[in-house]
């Protein structure tokens, strides 16, 4: 190992990380395998210090290494990252999913039997006029300006993937909520950014923790303003009024506002753009109450931005089918179907407000926020929970693969999908989770 550890060469903190992964790739270094730490590395090269550490980090990143402590810093091996959905290969009963209800969902026969429309060739602009039209009213209700432009993407976290790209550099910082979106950990690790946290409590995004990624000179801000995933909170008037307070100073930082929920939440909507803040991004997707394999997101911008976005969006590769946007717009327009919408919603706020409360009753919070799931705190460790709920024939997802900071000590928190129970499940899973955390 320290011959091969010899082999890394490099003199800035990009050629360091090059030669870490071209030794990797190669196979001569292994998953587990230690690195030299920080100063040795740094005196063997003759490079300062901070090289090294931005060497390092730039590995971590992008998933090559991870920091271990006094174990040091290793080659990582290939190991699965945390996704939402289904757990595969399992006999339990998963209320960890995040999923919507399927019964809830819209059938799209009705709307197909009428659908056509001449073929769509290449060079022809990418997104649909109709779809275009409902979409600007859709999202002008929501923004501060009427100065904005929409754009198709395949989903909301290609979107945001998207809109890192064409603003960002490969280390460039990005403030995103603790605990967060699994997608979000994913895009920003594997675009190579540096994700600074920022605390989430029952009101949304902390006031301090954004002064202190700001401060840190983070470029993006990622921030969900209902329906925040893990947790259900939503920003309050007040604590969205504090936040403009705080990003009025920081105009060109690009602001991502992902409103996910959208049509299924009863709560307004408070955004954090302003009629003056020149980076902006408002992402709502179909997918909660259309359904997942509806990969359709709307996109309302800054002109420039969206320039950008276009740059990306080649109408002879990469566009959004206009098939699906002509569907997702009959859908979207249908009387019956807005109405089907509207009933999700009240459906997910009841079932979930309804179990909430049996488990206060039972000396267990669960954040009553909004969104798919319940935000439960435990009294102990949540993989200790997690391993009592299983030999109950309970899957449950833990808050630990959505924290950002803290990661070594154990999450107290569980995520739990519980609106597509039955009654008698319902009662079930409670009698469950109360016996696995006495």
């Amino acid at each position: 190992m320290g011959d091969t550890n010899e082999q890394i060469t490099g003199a800035t903190a990009a050629e360091i990380a090059a030669s870490v992964r071209g030794l990797r790739d190669r196979g001569l270094l292994r998953a587990g395998d230690v690195l030299p730490p920080v100063r040795e590395l740094a005196e063997r090269l003759g490079v300062n210090r901070n090289t090294a550490v931005a060497a390092y980090r730039q590995l971590v990143q992008a998933g090559l290494v991870q920091t271990r402590g006094r174990a040091g810093t290793v080659i990582a091996g290939h190991a699965p990252a945390a996704q939402d959905g289904y757990a595969a290969d399992t006999v339990l009963r998963d209320v960890g999913t995040g999923n919507p209800d399927p019964a809830l969902i819209p059938d799209p026969s009705p709307v197909l039997a009428g659908f056509g429309g001449r073929p769509v060739l290449y060079g022809e602009p990418v997104i649909d006029p109709g779809l275009e039209a409902w979409a600007r009213e859709w999202m002008s209700s929501a923004l501060p300006t009427a100065d904005f432009r929409i754009t198709i993407t395949s989903g909301a976290v290609d979107a945001v993937e998207r809109l890192l790209a064409q603003a960002l550099a490969r280390d460039d910082a990005v403030a995103l909520e603790d605990p967060c979106f699994l997608a979000s950990i994913h895009t920003v690790r594997l675009g190579g950014y540096r994700a600074i946290p920022v605390p989430v409590d029952e009101e949304g995004m902390t006031v301090a923790g954004l002064r202190a990624a700001l401060d840190a000179g983070v470029r993006a801000v990622i921030c969900t303003p209902r329906a925040q995933n893990p947790t259900g909170a939503r920003l309050t008037p007040e604590r969205a009024a504090q936040l403009r307070a705080v990003l009025a100073d920081y105009p060109y930082v690009l602001l991502i506002e992902d409103d996910h929920f959208s049509m299924l939440s009863p709560h307004p909507y408070e955004s954090l753009i302003t009629a003056d803040h020149r980076r902006f991004a408002l992402i709502r997707s179909v997918s909660k109450f259309l359904g997942p394999d509806m990969c359709l997101a709307v996109a309302a911008t800054d002109p420039e931005t969206a320039a950008r976005l276009a740059e990306r969006l080649s109408p002879g590769t990469t566009w959004v089918s206009h098939l699906l946007q002509r569907l997702v717009l009959g859908l979207v327009t249908d009387d019956a179907v807005q109405a089907q919408i509207a009933a999700a919603g009240r459906h997910y706020a009841q079932r979930n407000g309804a179990f909430a409360d049996r488990l206060r009753e039972h000396g267990l919070h669960a954040t009553q926020g909004d969104g798919m799931n319940l935000w439960v705190e435990l009294p102990d460790a949540a993989t200790v929970v997690s391993e009592r709920m299983m030999r109950r024939g309970w899957l449950v997802r833990t808050g630990d693969a959505f924290r950002l900071t803290d990661r070594a000590t154990p999450s107290r928190h569980l995520r739990l999908t519980v609106h597509d129970l039955s009654d008698d499940e319902g009662d079930a899973l409670l009698a469950d989770l109360v016996a696995a955390t006495r």
